[in-house]
């Protein structure tokens, strides 16, 4: 009669196989998660960031001409975050011509309403600016870029002297 005493190989490659494959099912998991955690992290930095160069421009132009706001602005965040930089662009507002949707009617438009639009989307063009800033992150080898787009109003413009329009009406 032999003695059970002992497990077998086979047995022992079993455990050893289930062993394994739990193993490398926790690592697995880990590294996505690990991952999910440094992409949470890196959006929430983006946001932020983004936000609070939003709020300095707001508060740095606020109340100013929007000829004051330059074209082309950048720079980093210094030591606090060293791979995110950012960028800062300004362009006036362009507006599609409207005239064509108002011609296609069925009843066509007045030359005096025409006017009226084109005169509303020049004065709108010259007294709104869009600015749109990018903040780019250094990932690995190359850089992900986030952008926000703000626009910016100069209330002071005049209107051809109408009242109500801008700030010097008759």
């Amino acid at each position: 009669m032999r003695s059970n005493k002992g497990f077998t190989l086979l047995e022992v490659l079993v455990s050893l196989f289930i062993l394994a494959g739990g193993i490398i099912l926790l690592g697995t998991t880990w590294s996505g998660n690990f991952m999910r955690i440094r992409k949470a992290t890196m959006y929430n930095n983006v946001s932020t960031l983004l936000e609070q160069k939003m709020v300095e421009l707001e508060a740095k132009y606020k109340e100013k001409p929007i000829a004051e706001i330059p074209e082309d602005d950048g720079g980093d965040f210094e030591n606090d975050f060293p791979q995110y930089r950012w960028e800062m662009k300004s362009r006036e507002l362009k507006l599609p011509d409207l005239t064509p949707l108002l011609v296609g009617q069925e009843e066509g438009a007045d030359e005096t309403l025409i006017s009226m639009m084109k005169q509303m989307t020049e004065y709108l063009s010259k007294v709104i600016k869009e600015v749109k800033v990018t903040v780019f992150v250094k990932s690995g080898n190359r850089e992900v870029e986030f952008s926000a787009t703000q626009y910016f109003v100069d209330y002071t413009q005049d209107f051809g002297g109408i009242p109500g329009m801008g700030g010097k009406g008759p």
